[in-house]
């Protein structure tokens, strides 16, 4: 128990400070409201659910000793996030945000998954984080590694929405300038695929 409430004021700490997901999650309620702010949270902690699995069954060990398996995730992640900022930047001018066709919540919440399973940090992370609260003599490793997942997923639940909620507020007020709002999401697409390529392996 007490190395449980140690990895919670941990995984609050992380929680807490403006990471890559808050930045795409509030990016997405900027531009098309709360609702669409809390479709890329609930999709990206689905993705994150996946990565727990993972780490869970051992595939992140894999994953992250295969330079090719890493590689491999890693540039589709590029891919698809460059993808998403051209596609945003080169949007119609011409439409007003009134008279634009939001995208539909099912939709934000598929990219939010694919974003976040295609990041290869998260895969490190969980490497790098999650078994320092491993007690193999306590049992069950995989079983530990669930909750622990869990317990931070739904911290990072819980942040992600907060951050949707003040994002969908803020571009509320700025609605009414949709060409702002399509140029930050882009960019913010660009510069998270940015990031992504230049992230590697570390030993």
């Amino acid at each position: 128990m007490s190395t449980f409430l140690v990895f919670i004021v941990a995984s609050l700490a992380l929680v807490l400070v403006p990471g890559p997901n808050h930045l795409y999650i509030a990016a997405r309620a900027i531009a098309q409201g709360r609702a669409a702010g809390l479709a890329s949270a609930f999709g990206v902690e689905v993705g994150t659910l996946v990565h727990i699995a993972a780490a869970a069954a051992g595939l992140s060990y894999v994953i992250a000793r295969s330079a090719a398996l890493f590689n491999v995730i890693k540039w589709a992640g590029v891919v698809y996030l460059v993808y998403l900022g051209v596609r945003t930047l080169t949007g119609k001018q011409e439409l007003t945000a009134q008279e634009a066709a939001p995208q539909p919540l099912r939709a934000i919440f598929l990219e939010g998954v694919v974003v976040n399973v295609l990041n290869p940090k998260v895969v490190l992370f969980f490497l790098a984080f999650l078994p320092q609260f491993v007690r193999p003599e306590a049992g069950a490793v995989p079983l530990q590694i669930a909750l622990l997942g869990g317990t931070l997923l739904l911290l990072g639940l819980i942040s992600d929405m907060v951050y949707a909620a003040g994002a969908g507020a803020l571009g509320g007020r700025l609605r009414g300038r949709s060409d702002l709002l399509r140029r930050f999401s882009g960019i913010v697409y660009l510069g998270l695929g940015a990031a992504t390529a230049l992230s590697g392996r570390s030993s």
